[in-house]
C-alpha cells in the first residue's frame, strides 16, 4: 500500500478516534443528568404519593379544610347583605380569605401530623435531596388547597350570583394557590419544630402573604368589574414573580429550614 494512503487512513482513524473520546464524556454527562432528574422526579412524586395515600385513608385534611370553607362561605354570604354591584366588589376578598384560612389550616396540620406520627423524622433522614421533600410537600398541599377550591368557587359563584369559573379568574386562582403553598410550606416546615406551631404559622405566614393576598384580590377584582387587560396585568405579574421568588428562595433554604 503506498505510503500517502497508509498516512492518510491513520489520520482518519485518529480523528475518529478523537471524536469517539470527544464524544464519550458528553453522552456520560447527559445520561448522569437524565438519571438525576429521575431520580429526583422519583422522590418528589414518592412524597406527594405518600400524602395523597394517608388523606384518601384518613380523609382528615381535605374533610377539615373543605368544612371551614364552606363555613366561611356561608357565614359572609348571610352576614353581607348587598345587592349585585356591591358583592362583586367584596367576591374578591370573601374568596381569598377563605382559601388562606382554609389553606393554612391544611398547611399547619399535614406538617403537624408528620412530626407527631415521627415520620418527619425519616423523611429528613432518607437519601435523596431535601429540596425533594419540599418540593413533594409542597405538591400535596397545593394539590389539596386546589381541590377545596374547585368545590367552593361553584359554591360561591352560585350564593352571590356572580361568574367565578371564568378561564382568566382561574388562572389568577392558580398563581395565587402556587405561591400560598410554596410559601407555606417553607413556614410550616419551620414551625413545625415550635410547641405553639399551631399559633405561630399564621404569624409568620400572613405577613409574607401579604403581597400574594392584595395582588390576587386586585386581579380578581380587576376581571369581576371588566376593566382593560392593561390595569390587570401587573397584578398578575405580580403573582408570577412572588411564585418564582419564594419558590427558589424555599429551594435554596429548605436544607437549613428544617434543621432542629
Amino acid at each position: 500500500m503506498p505510503p500517502s494512503l497508509t498516512s492518510s487512513r491513520s489520520t482518519v482513524d485518529s480523528g475518529q478516534t478523537g471524536v469517539a473520546a470527544t464524544t464519550a464524556p458528553e453522552q456520560r454527562g447527559a445520561s448522569g443528568y437524565r438519571r438525576r432528574v429521575t431520580n429526583y422526579s422519583r422522590a418528589v412524586g414518592a412524597v406527594m404519593w405518600k400524602d395523597l395515600a394517608a388523606e384518601l385513608r384518613t380523609k382528615e385534611l381535605l374533610s377539615s379544610m373543605l368544612v371551614f370553607s364552606l363555613l366561611v362561605v356561608l357565614v359572609f354570604n348571610f352576614a353581607l347583605e348587598l345587592d349585585r354591584q356591591a358583592r362583586s366588589n367584596v367576591v374578591a376578598g370573601v374568596l381569598w380569605v377563605t382559601f388562606m384560612f382554609a389553606g393554612t389550616l391544611g398547611l399547619n396540620r399535614s406538617l403537624s401530623m408528620e412530626k407527631d406520627r415521627g415520620s418527619l423524622d425519616g423523611l429528613l433522614l432518607a437519601p435523596v435531596d431535601r429540596s425533594a421533600l419540599y418540593f413533594g410537600k409542597a405538591a400535596g398541599n397545593l394539590l389539596f388547597m386546589l381541590i377545596v377550591e374547585l368545590i367552593i368557587l361553584p359554591v360561591l359563584s352560585l350564593l352571590f350570583n356572580l361568574p367565578l369559573l371564568s378561564a382568566w379568574l382561574l388562572v389568577v386562582v392558580l398563581l395565587g394557590t402556587v405561591g400560598y403553598a410554596a410559601v407555606g410550606t417553607l413556614l410550616a416546615s419551620m414551625a413545625v419544630h415550635t410547641r405553639a406551631r399551631d399559633v405561630l404559622l399564621p404569624i409568620l405566614l400572613f405577613p409574607v402573604a401579604v403581597p400574594l393576598l392584595v395582588a390576587a384580590v386586585r386581579a380578581c377584582s380587576g376581571l369581576l368589574a371588566g376593566l382593560p387587560w392593561d390595569e390587570i396585568a401587573p397584578w398578575l405579574n405580580l403573582l408570577v414573580a412572588y411564585d418564582v421568588i419564594f419558590i427558589a428562595v424555599a429551594f435554596m433554604v429548605f436544607d437549613f429550614v428544617v434543621e432542629e
